[in-house]
């Protein structure tokens, strides 16, 4: 990292077409930041603090919702400042660091979803072998994977980014996306690396899409052969799928325009597709799983009960 680049300041120029209604904006962000911090909470200290959900699929489940306040704490807060002021810049440094937390966190989600699909897997095709086979220490295991993994390829991605040369400052998104700090280098020809190592990273998270895929493939095959199996299926692997389908879609959204986008979509809807996968799977995956998994609404319930008594 040179002395020019620590120097630099970015514009973040997403935000012109918005700036006139930014009082509405800012009161809906606000609220629907609000509502993620709040589910993401309720879920965890409800995990946290009842020792009958200290169970590898709620613990998997309670670094899910950690994950999500860790990501949308990249975003959020920045966002909701630069709708308060009249200038939307970020320095060099609070750049790298706001895109490293904001794909570490969608890469987290991927890995922790595939932690989840193998317990899963476990607990309906294997049975007999679950609880030898997924002990505290192979739950450590998953949960370190799901965050070192993460952290350490995109640790990678801005090292690589932090050595380039660049000949800009302006990014036409809401907030920093490494890719779009890679085409502002004075040259292609140190950008090689940097699209190596991204598309490196997409095929070692491509294999975990592929091995989610084979999991359910092989617990819908069991599942066929019991009722028993079935309701299980329903309730704990159902909200899995539904949070899985909904981070891919949000997430392969985001990742083609930015690379294959056209750049005569309006603004706003350019804004929307970057920041999608913070805006739905953080507050739909808590909701999901804690409408759908028994033990734990219960749970929230009588917490709630409680609380009116």
């Amino acid at each position: 990292m040179d002395n020019v680049s620590m120097g630099l300041v970015f514009t973040l120029s997403g935000l012109n077409e918005t700036m006139n209604h930014r009082v509405i904006v800012f009161s809906l962000t606000l609220l629907w930041y609000c509502i993620i911090l709040f589910v993401n909470v309720s879920v965890i200290i409800t995990i946290i603090t009842d020792e009958n959900l200290h169970e590898p699929m709620y613990i998997l489940l309670c670094n899910f919702c950690i994950n999500g306040l860790y990501g949308t704490t990249g975003f959020y807060p920045k966002f909701l400042s630069d709708l308060l002021s009249s200038s939307h810049v970020i320095s060099y440094a609070g750049c790298l660091i706001q895109a490293f937390v904001v794909y570490s966190f969608a890469l987290g989600d991927i890995s922790i979803l595939t932690a989840m699909a193998y317990d899963r897997y476990l607990a309906i095709c294997r049975p007999l072998q679950y609880h030898s086979v997924m002990t505290k220490k192979r739950l450590c295991e998953l949960v370190l994977f799901s965050w070192i993994m993460p952290l350490f390829i995109f640790s990678i991605n801005i090292l690589l980014t932090s050595r380039l040369k660049l000949c800009g400052s302006n990014i036409q998104r809401l907030m920093c996306i490494n890719w779009m700090i890679v085409k502002l280098a004075c040259s292609n020809t140190g950008t090689a690396s940097n699209s190596v190592i991204a598309y490196l990273s997409m095929c070692i998270y491509l294999c975990h899409c592929v091995f989610i895929t084979w999991s359910y493939v092989h617990l819908m095959k069991t599942c066929v052969q019991s009722k028993e199996d079935r309701a299980k299926f329903m309730q704990t692997c159902v909200p899995h799928l539904i949070s899985l389908v909904t981070f891919l879609v949000t997430i392969v959204f985001h990742f083609m325009h930015m690379r294959f986008g056209s750049k005569d979509l309006p603004q706003i809807l350019q804004d929307f597709i970057a920041v999608e996968f913070l805006l739905i799977p953080p507050i739909m995956n808590p909701l999901i799983y804690g409408f759908k998994l028994t033990k734990l609404r219960n749970r929230i319930l009588a917490l709630v009960y409680v609380r009116r008594k």
